[in-house]
């Protein structure tokens, strides 16, 4: 497949700080709660915590980790609050959603079962306190630990996420303490055991198009519904550089490549992040299946 892009050049960022991104910023401030939008440094906060809606990141703000491209803190953890899962509820609840993307950094240190268990109280909370909001899950590896996935399986998320990030080729310099085959390994066992099954990833991180176009073919050749696919931006001088700006006219190509392999949504263009649009991802991911069911 051949794409002629005729120039290069960056994403634009709205800032525009409105009264739904007030309301988001004290519910999460008063609820001491963290966000991957503010942690992560995502350029779609202002838009998003607008419409109401924010990922919440738990376990914390320090990663085990140090991905190259992740503006996050890495260090030793020092998290210690149980009373996490019911504050996360209580604040879903206070923002009215219908829709929630979880998260968290990192917990190589808990060696049981790297958090997956505070993951899974959180869920049922979140199920408990506000029964009608769908949530969804953007999970670590867990180091492929199999009981620590099905910790959180058996919370019935009814979406689970783990990302990519990248093609193959680049994944060691992008994330190195992750594994590629690892993270195509959580992904196929999520979808054996039935989850709703969503992963992403970035390009302007020196990959080819036809290396997308595999990776793409890889993770619908494992079942996966949801893919997302948006540019990387530098968050620091510390970070990864940007080897390329993509533009739309690739994104779009993308996108219809990835409705080609089956995927049921697609969200593809320079600014997606995992949970961008989420609860739209949501809506339409539950129509296409009822739609394809019936």
């Amino acid at each position: 497949m051949k794409i002629e892009i005729k120039k290069q050049y960056k994403p634009k960022i709205k800032l525009q700080i409105k009264d739904g991104y007030k309301f988001v910023d004290q519910v999460v401030k008063n609820n001491n709660l963290h966000t991957v939008c503010e942690e992560a440094r995502c350029p779609n906060i202002y838009e998003c915590w607008d419409r109401g809606t924010a990922t919440i990141m738990i376990l914390g703000d320090i990663c085990t980790r140090a991905c190259g491209f992740c503006s996050v803190k890495t260090g030793k953890p020092t998290w210690d609050d149980p009373l996490e899962p019911i504050r996360t509820a209580l604040a879903v609840k206070k923002m009215n959603l219908r829709h929630v993307v979880i998260t968290s950094v990192d917990r190589d240190d808990i060696k049981e079962d790297y958090g997956s268990k505070i993951w899974a109280e959180t869920i049922q909370q979140i199920h408990h306190h506000v029964p009608g909001c769908t949530v969804e899950v953007l999970t670590p590896d867990f180091k492929g630990f199999e009981p620590a996935l099905l910790n959180v399986f058996s919370a019935k998320p009814e979406i689970f996420s783990h990302n990519v990030e990248c093609v193959e080729r680049i994944s060691k310099s992008v994330r190195s303490q992750a594994d590629w085959n690892r993270s195509l390994n959580v992904l196929k066992f999520a979808v054996d055991k039935g989850m709703h099954t969503k992963t992403g990833m970035m390009v302007g991180l020196g990959e080819t198009k036809d290396e997308v176009f595999n990776t793409m073919e890889q993770v619908s050749d494992l079942g996966v519904s949801i893919f997302t696919i948006g540019q990387y931006l530098q968050p620091t001088s510390k970070h990864l550089p940007v080897d390329r700006y993509v533009a739309d006219e690739e994104f779009l190509h993308y996108k219809s490549f990835g409705y080609e392999l089956g995927f049921s949504v697609i969200e593809s263009g320079s600014l997606v992040r995992s949970s961008y649009h989420a609860d739209e991802q949501a809506r339409l991911f539950h129509s296409n299946s009822q739609n394809n069911y019936e």
